[in-house]
């Protein structure tokens, strides 16, 4: 049985290196036989911005994100009239009220918080 892994990720990647470890380890999981879903909520949304050069560890950044595009993992972003930023194209991405991440959560067999 494949098992559902959902991380919500939090913070402000342009003040803090973890909201790109916890794409690292994202991938990482993906890797396995897990169907994952990523939640980007406050300004991580950024990390998918087409300008991240103020992300700490965007170098890192930068190498992860094509597999993402590649692997079709998809992100959920919360109250997206809060970003009004241009993200890269090819990725998965849908919006969903804070309800609809909570229902995701819920159905999740293993959620991670960072």
């Amino acid at each position: 049985m494949t098992s559902s892994i959902v991380l919500v990720i939090r913070g402000d990647p342009r003040t803090s290196h973890r909201p790109v470890e916890a794409l690292r380890i994202a991938l990482g999981l993906a890797s396995g036989e897990h169907d994952v879903t990523v939640v980007l909520e406050e300004e991580t949304p950024l990390l998918l911005a087409k300008d991240a050069d103020d992300v700490v560890d965007v170098e890192i950044l930068e190498k992860y994100l094509p597999s993402f595009k590649q692997l079709g993992i998809p992100f959920v972003m919360t109250a997206p009239q809060s970003h009004d930023i241009a993200l890269q194209e090819g990725f998965s991405v849908r919006h969903e009220s804070h309800l609809g991440v909570q229902q995701l959560l819920r159905t999740a067999t293993h959620t991670l918080v960072f």
